[in-house]
């Protein structure tokens, strides 16, 4: 009698039958994505392109504070937009000595800052700010302030296009015009008139130097009223902006 053996083998994975059907979708979902990319990169590069002559109308930081800050919810927004030309020298020096010393020749990036900040994380120390005038800019502007690495994969995105797009000068003068002073108050004009009852244009040295102490926690720092550290932050900036020179944008 004769024996038929069969023997069944299992074809590998890498030689299995894709379908003509299953291959077309997947390079239909691959180019919808490739699209979408495109798309959205072209979308934000001219959101910042028209943002280097066309003042943001608001930023998330205030539409956030607005409605879900616990002491400034609902709370009348105070600002008022100033061209960089009516804002004091003085504040346009303390913001560099205060926030971002080599804000004039960086291209976006403080590189060793950010390696400090990192070493900082990896010894478990409370890690330096390592953020940049120009990240800052694009954070307040364009983005969420939740502290994620998604949120800074996309504010490093951001950078980039705003020192390629704007001018230094620019960078300052939104900058100053978005930055948080206090409890709903945003830019220099309206932190100039809330504590020293004056317009952007005429802060004195001393005077922009203070308002720049509030930046790192501008809800519970009050230059009308400054505390002993705020005082001698205030004398570390201005001896800061003494080494730093005259400033030429």
């Amino acid at each position: 009698m004769q024996q038929t053996i069969c023997m069944s083998s299992k074809t590998p994975i890498s030689e299995q039958y894709v379908s003509p059907k299953r291959a077309s979708t997947l390079n239909w979902y691959f180019k919808g994505l490739v699209i979408l990319a495109i798309a959205a990169f072209m979308v934000t590069t001219g959101i910042v392109i028209l943002h280097r002559w066309i003042n943001p109308p608001i930023t998330w930081l205030m539409v956030d504070r607005y409605y879900l800050g616990d002491s400034t919810q609902l709370k009348p927004i105070k600002w008022q937009w100033v061209d960089v030309e009516n804002i004091s020298p003085h504040a346009i020096k303390a913001a560099i000595a205060a926030e971002d010393n080599l804000f004039l020749t960086h291209n976006g990036f403080d590189i060793e800052s950010i390696r400090m900040a990192h070493k900082d994380i990896k010894s478990g120390k409370r890690f330096r700010g390592a953020s940049t005038i120009s990240m800052q800019v694009a954070k307040n502007v364009h983005l969420w302030h939740e502290r994620t690495w998604t949120r800074k994969a996309i504010e490093a995105g951001f950078t980039i296009l705003i020192e390629v797009f704007w001018s230094k000068q620019r960078i300052m003068e939104v900058y100053l015009n978005v930055a948080e002073f206090g409890p709903s108050v945003y830019g220099i004009e309206a932190a100039s008139n809330q504590y020293f009852k004056k317009q952007a244009a005429n802060l004195t040295i001393k005077e922009a130097a203070l308002l720049m102490t509030t930046l790192p926690n501008p809800l519970k720092r009050n230059p009308a009223t400054p505390s002993k550290y705020m005082k001698s932050y205030q004398q570390r900036i201005l001896k800061n902006m003494k080494n730093i020179g005259e400033i030429q944008f």
